[in-house]
């Protein structure tokens, strides 16, 4: 590595990690404000929400890696060209096009590396989130008491029901000050008990509830003996409250969804749906054939096998042969076949639809590891347009480019998954567009180092203008000749 590689390297180090750092810091917050609504008021201990946070980072990070990377270029060749060692550079003898070969370098290892987090660590970490969110889901908010207030305290299989009040409650030392329990877990017995202090506390597993009382009475009344009343005057007694609340259990569910998936996953998952999508075709097909010969009063062929679909219309055409003909089908067995064939179309448009599926996510993991390449094609060219620019020309530039790029990618893969798109065109199209346009800024990278250019806002603004006014003085220039003819 000779001594302007690792000059250029060195300079996109630090716009890297830093814009890294802050791009990462803002999505990661506003994914974790998304979902955090879903683990509070759950009693959850701190590991799990420190798992939560730390499954919720690769997906942040497969985001933020490429657009840290064009930012880093963006800023280190707009800095490289002010400081005007692009210009001595070439001075030296030293073609644009061999300033971008250690970035290109740098950016193909950084886009194989993107590729990894999609295809090893992504699809683990969100397979894992996912079976964390749907267990914190199906776990019931921890028992909490609020003082001065009527609690209801329910089990969570609801086999017992309780009411309890207390004037004064002890978060620290869980002591509990003039209590009033009201029972109603048995539907033909009501107990009423009174305390002046008491305490409670949770067994090991966390689920059961024992509260501690000193000093009260309790009063029962049965439905089952209308005259039957029954006082009783306590000094300590306990009272177990069963299952009032619950843990976290953790479950490890092997279903995996298209983004759980990893590229190898993901083949064998369009090779399966393919399989199952021709055997459905064969099997309409088959009994369409079945039905007509069967009407037709002729002999089934054993063995015939035909790959393609039904055409469209096929019944209708089979019940016009038969008119013709002067036959007249059974309605059940007319019946029978549409059912049999609208159940086979739906269960092939299902198909269909997963393979897409499965094809946009295979194509997506390529081509978002692929724009890490990309953008340095990009981003140096236009960063050596428009020195002087500073962070606000960054900042406009990058923006841009980012919205341009992810809106085509989101809006693409919607059509895709719809079956309006072919896969491979709706994730590629976005990178085949900046792909040639970073083939035609790089192109010009020499013109662009040898010709002085306006800094910031103002150059952008001076060459929108510049490409406005060049067909009116072309036509200009058409209208002179023409006088002077």
């Amino acid at each position: 590595m000779n001594i302007l590689t690792r000059h250029l390297i060195r300079a996109h180090v630090a716009p890297f990690f830093f814009s890294l750092t802050v791009l990462t810091g803002l999505f990661f917050l506003n994914l974790v404000a998304l979902r955090m609504g879903a683990l509070m008021g759950k009693g959850l201990p701190w590991q799990v929400y420190a798992e939560f946070m730390l499954l919720s980072l690769p997906h942040t990070l497969a985001l933020t890696i490429p657009m840290s990377v064009l930012v880093a270029v963006l800023y280190a060749f707009s800095e490289l060209a002010e400081a005007n060692e692009i210009t001595a550079m070439s001075a030296g003898g030293v073609r644009p096009g061999r300033i971008l070969v250690p970035m290109l370098a740098a950016g193909t290892i950084t886009a194989a590396v993107v590729f990894l987090l999609h295809d090893r660590v992504l699809p683990e970490s969100n397979h894992r989130l996912k079976n964390l969110m749907v267990d914190v889901q199906g776990k019931s908010p921890t028992f909490r008491l609020r003082e001065q207030v009527i609690n209801e305290i329910q089990a969570v299989n609801g086999a017992t029901r309780y009411f309890l009040q207390a004037h004064s409650i002890d978060p620290l030392t869980n002591e509990l000050e003039d209590v009033t329990i009201f029972d109603v877990s048995e539907y033909d017995q009501y107990r009423t008990i009174y305390a002046d202090r008491g305490t409670m506390a949770f067994d090991e597993s966390g689920t059961d509830l024992f509260l501690t009382l000193f000093d009260g009475n309790a009063y029962e009344v049965s439905d089952v003996r209308p005259a039957g009343f029954r006082q009783l005057a306590f000094a300590r007694q306990i009272i177990p409250m069963r299952g009032v609340a619950d843990v976290l259990e953790r479950s490890d569910s092997e279903q995996r969804g298209d983004r759980e998936m990893s590229t190898a996953m993901l083949a064998e998952e369009v090779r399966k749906a393919r399989e199952e999508l021709a055997e459905v075709r064969r099997a309409s097909l088959g009994r369409s054939r079945g039905a007509l010969r069967e009407a037709l009063g002729l002999e089934a062929v054993e063995g015939e096998e035909i790959d393609d679909l039904l055409p469209p219309g096929a019944l209708e055409s089979q019940r016009r042969i038969i008119g013709d003909l002067g036959l007249t089908p059974p309605d059940q067995l007319t019946e029978a076949v549409t059912a049999s064939l609208r159940t086979n179309a739906v269960r092939a448009e299902g198909l269909l639809l997963n393979v897409n599926r499965y094809r946009v996510e295979w194509h997506k993991k390529w081509a978002i590891a692929t724009a890490c390449f990309i953008f340095v094609l990009v981003g140096a060219p236009l960063a050596i347009r428009f020195p002087r620019g500073g962070l606000g020309t960054v900042i406009v530039l990058s923006g841009a480019i980012f919205a341009i790029y992810w809106t085509t990618l989101i809006g693409g893969e919607s059509l895709a998954d719809r079956g309006r798109l072919e896969p491979n065109v709706a994730m590629w199209i976005a990178n085949a567009v900046f792909l040639a346009a970073g083939i035609g800024l790089a192109s010009r990278m020499g013109r662009a180092v040898s010709a002085p250019r306006d800094s910031g806002h103002g150059g952008i603004r001076q060459l929108l203008v510049n490409r406005l006014r060049r067909p009116r003085r072309a036509g200009a220039g058409v209208a002179e000749g023409t006088a002077d003819a």
